[in-house]
């Protein structure tokens, strides 16, 4: 069985904005795809799910999330009999029985105009097949959300723009879009709709027909986007884009071959490896005499190169890009590229990029993005220009509104943690501020930038300035160091934390396992701190917030403690049982989490879904290997889900990983081999993986009660184990 048909792009869907089963689109597009078209049940943030049985249309969409919102869509809706224009009215019933979804093709029988709609995309493009009955009256609508869409018909051609967006643009903004028929149309007339306008295709009375579009999208001009539908999609046939579709997703899920799976964790597994491949979007696209240019959102000027786009970077730094690295370096050097070229045109690094500058989260986590390339010697991408950025990030004041930089830093610096009156979230903060000081240190040191090195590397440490030793947990302090009183952990707040509480911020650490382990008494005590995580009832505290957010319902639903898998902070979490030397703790919990909070249905997710965050977690921990600290090459181990998995490297090496005894209830390693040698460790060198061979686990339903060395356990900062960082390149 090919892997993309294996792959289930309505898990995740059936959410909502109080509760997320992945906040997730069953998108067709291709990888890191300019432009994705999903069927639309509503015309706001949440473009489709799964509950409601009508659908208003296929949208072309840039949308990295419904709390981001959508920028440069449209929707293309078929329809028989009279003109209805408005999303709701024009909505068809449809059944999901009926329905096919895949990442190559979507297939919907809008069964109140009898008409089957049929698509498949390219990088920039997308084919449309409609099947339409013998009508009186056919048509397709375009309806743009905002502005005229200043439509123009010429011949066989219908062109127009959409400057619709939820912010993060230049004024100039604009998606530009080129439509052909392979028959003729007979008018087309333009009407308001609210703040948008929509354009009606006529095609007049026929017998039963098929109708084929061929859209184009671009962000730079009407004759780009002619340009990109020339190159990509023009005088093609359908069934001829859609098998170019299939072979490109089927390349890129095969590099990951897996054996000994049921039919649920298969489907899981290529899911949400399919995930992993979307975001961040690339805003490339291909001038007349072949050079590789864009738009900016940051000037609203088209420069040469590439940029990367749609990332919210304090999720998908602890995943996503692990992932990537690992299975898809030939890839991620455009990436960062892209993402170096964002800093060139606007100044400063995002904090969060949609299409431009967006405030949302906290911290600089492509810090520890190019931190974690730079020790992996990714190439591709301009080094010294990133460092440039990330030096930045953490020597200089942020945006105080949060769209680029570190709010704060003046009090952060003079503190060494940020006080409750210098800005929200603060106790989080400070975790965050110290981690990716500790991964700008690391660039600094490999770069040969020692008083850099040295003066970050000092501030590595500042998360103890946040850690109440009397109670074991992060608090808020204000700037004359006192705690914030009251204290609970199970009390959320905007002023402390971010979208958790005490439970969930306390283990924002990657850096310096140990110096966390000592702050909370030890590895017993720690051991005993997480045990007590995952028991304490799943109740919480609205604090700050206010109201109960979709995240606090999302950790009750789960029913893992404190353990809130459903959002991002927790998701190293489980690993401190490894560095507190208890690893068959991690191999139980992990397999757990993958068995119960995982599926590939419609309510296969715990949580938003994040830019590929929560699925890259699920194919890491499935193969056994969590990168817990981005910016240190190491993977910890962990139980793996299947019996063997074989990922076929892009160097040429094949890495085989086996599981002997592999059965759902042998969920605890008794021994480990690499390449026929015994192997005590509980990490893995990122370069050791790269090598290939086999690494081979002997799994078992009783767990092995082996202490580690020290010398086994993951890298901390504070105790040097593992590696230092090497000069590069």
């Amino acid at each position: 069985m090919l892997p993309i048909e294996s792959v289930r792009p309505f898990q995740g869907t059936n959410s909502q904005p109080d509760f997320s089963r992945g906040n997730c689109l069953p998108l067709v597009q291709r990888p890191f795809g300019f432009t994705a078209w999903t069927p639309q049940t509503d015309d706001g943030r949440w473009i489709y799910t799964w509950a409601p049985a009508k659908i208003q249309g296929v949208r072309a969409t840039h949308s990295p999330s419904p709390w981001i919102g959508d920028y440069g869509h449209f929707t293309l809706m078929p329809q028989t009999g009279p003109r209805i224009a408005s999303a709701e009215a024009r909505a068809s019933f449809y059944r999901h029985e009926e329905t096919v979804a895949r990442p190559d093709y979507l297939r919907l029988d809008l069964r109140r105009y009898r008409i089957t709609v049929e698509l498949t995309a390219t990088t920039h493009c997308a084919v449309l097949r409609f099947t339409l009955p013998a009508a009186d009256q056919a048509r397709l609508l375009v309806h743009v959300p905002e502005g005229d869409g200043e439509f123009v018909a010429e011949g066989a051609i219908l062109t127009g723009l959409t400057r619709a967006n939820h912010g993060g643009c230049s004024d100039n903004f604009a998606c530009y879009f080129a439509i052909t028929f392979d028959a003729p149309f007979q008018d087309v007339a333009v009407e308001p709709l609210g703040t948008g306008s929509v354009a009606s295709v006529e095609f007049g009375a026929g017998a039963a027909r098929v109708i084929t579009a061929r859209v184009a999208t671009s962000f730079i001009s009407v004759a780009q986007a002619q340009q990109n539908l020339q190159g990509e999609v023009e005088g093609r046939r359908f069934d001829d884009v859609r098998a170019e579709s299939a072979a490109v997703w089927n390349e890129l899920l095969g590099r990951v071959e897996i054996a000994g799976a049921s039919k649920r964790e298969r489907e899981t597994f290529y899911t949400c490896l399919w995930r992993s491949l979307l975001f961040p979007r690339l805003l490339t696209e291909t001038d007349t005499v072949g050079n590789r240019v864009h738009y900016s959102p940051y000037d609203g000027a088209v420069h040469p190169g590439v940029l990367s786009t749609d990332n919210g970077f304090w999720d998908t730094y602890r995943t996503v890009y692990p992932l990537l690295s690992l299975v898809y370096p030939d890839l991620l050097g455009e990436l960062l590229e892209g993402w170096v070229q964002a800093a060139r045109e606007g100044g400063w690094l995002p904090t969060w990029a949609s299409p431009g500058y967006r405030a949302c989260m906290i911290g600089t986590h492509l810090d520890a993005i190019f931190a974690d390339a730079l020790v992996k010697h990714i190439v591709g991408w301009d080094v010294e220009a990133a460092y440039n950025a990330v030096r930045r990030d953490a020597l200089e004041a942020g945006d105080q509104a949060g769209n680029w930089g570190r709010k704060a830093m003046p009090a952060y610096w003079q503190h060494g943690y940020v006080p409750l009156e210098a800005a929200d979230h603060a106790a989080s903060r400070t975790l965050e501020y110290a981690y990716t000081d500790w991964c700008v240190a690391q660039m600094a040191q490999a770069l040969g930038r020692e008083e850099d090195a040295t003066t970050l590397f000092a501030r590595a440490t500042n998360y103890r300035h946040t850690f109440d030793t009397t109670i074991g947990f992060v608090r808020g302090r204000s700037s004359d160091g006192r705690w914030q009183e009251p204290f609970n952990p199970v009390t959320w707040g905007t002023d402390v934390y971010i979208e958790g509480g005490a439970w969930q911020s306390n283990w924002q650490v990657p850096h310096d396992p140990a110096g966390l382990i000592a702050l909370l008494g030890g590895p017993h005590a720690c051991v005993a701190k997480l045990d007590e995580m995952l028991d304490t009832p799943a109740n919480f505290n609205t604090g700050g917030y206010g109201s109960e957010i979709h995240e606090m319902s999302e950790m009750a639903a789960a029913n893992f403690g404190q353990y809130a898998h459903s959002n991002q902070p927790v998701h190293g979490a489980l690993f401190f049982y490894t560095c507190a030397g208890q690893p068959w703790k991690t191999q139980y919990w992990t397999r757990r989490v993958l068995a119960e909070l995982y599926g590939p249905d419609e309510n296969g997710l715990p949580g938003d879904e994040d830019n590929g965050e929560m699925s890259a977690w699920y194919v890491l921990c499935a193969l056994g290997l969590y990168q817990l600290c981005p910016g240190q090459p190491e993977y910890v181990l962990t139980s793996p889900l299947f019996a063997r998995a074989t990922i076929h490297l892009s160097n040429g090496n094949d890495l085989t990983i086996l599981s002997r005894n592999a059965h759902s209830e042998h969920v605890y390693i008794q021994n480990v081999e690499h390449n026929g040698e015994s192997y005590t460790r509980t990490v893995i060198d990122y370069a050791d993986l790269l090598r290939g061979g086999v690494l081979q686990f002997e799994l078992g339903s009783t767990p092995r009660h082996r202490v580690p060395t020290d010398a086994e356990l993951p890298f901390s900062f504070s105790t040097n184990r593992g590696h230092t960082t090497r000069r590069y390149p």
